[in-house]
């Protein structure tokens, strides 16, 4: 799997707050993302969210538990408003921007590292993954959310449909999933070869909806997960 063509900029000014605006109609989502993964976790984990773009998953994250939670976005602006997304919950996050190939933190930092709706955009998506595998301790685990390839546009219309999204929104959101993100996505058969391409070397996939999930783990000496 080579690096993507396009230079992996992050969001940035407009861009970058609508999309905040539009991902705001999602936080039923963001919610049950941030149930599930604390269900994995234990009491004081260090857990990175690798772009977490305006903040959401990782302030319900925050919310649910005492977590040290990080966040890294190459988008300045994302981050300016994650800043504030947090401030206003009320929740402690250390939002910082740098890139996922070449993220700024220790080896063995985190138990937990979680990407959704991002992995697409990334220039360099293995040594995306090897940065994961670095920056988590041994038995730490990975978990990537985002949309598959083959999702149709029929399910696609109707995910747009349920998520109550204004017209104008919702118009600009079908947009995007047609003529970028099915383009960026990647199929299950890739997420398994990228997977074993990194230093992980392998992943367990689940298909869900238009998304797919996909479980990574750094071996070695298993850590307490559960709370």
């Amino acid at each position: 799997m080579t690096a993507k063509p396009w230079k992996g900029k992050g969001m940035e000014g407009w861009t970058a707050r609508w999309y905040a605006r539009t991902r705001a109609n999602d936080m039923a989502d963001f919610r049950r993302q941030a149930q599930a993964v604390a269900l994995q976790l234990r009491v004081g984990a260090d857990v990175l969210e690798v772009a977490p773009g305006p903040g959401f998953f990782a302030v319900e994250l925050a919310k649910l538990g005492d977590y040290r939670i990080c966040g890294l976005d190459v988008s300045r602006t994302l981050v300016e408003i994650a800043r504030e997304n947090a401030r206003r919950a009320g929740v402690r996050i250390d939002f910082q921007q740098g890139s996922a190939s070449a993220m700024p933190f220790a080896d063995d930092s985190f138990d937990f590292v979680y990407c959704s709706a991002a992995f697409k955009n990334f220039t360099e998506p293995v040594k995306a993954l090897d940065e994961m595998q670095r920056a988590l301790r041994p038995g730490g685990r990975a978990l990537i959310s985002d949309l598959r390839k083959d999702a149709s546009l029929e399910e696609i219309d109707d995910y747009v449909k349920k998520s109550g999204r204004n017209r104008i929104d919702a118009w600009l959101t079908r947009w995007a999933f047609r003529t970028m993100l099915l383009k960026r996505a990647y199929t299950e058969s890739d997420f398994l070869r990228m997977a074993q391409q990194s230093r992980f070397g392998k992943c367990q996939v689940k298909l869900d909806a238009i998304a797919l999930e996909v479980l990574l783990e750094k071996t070695g000496k298993a850590m307490a997960i559960h709370a």
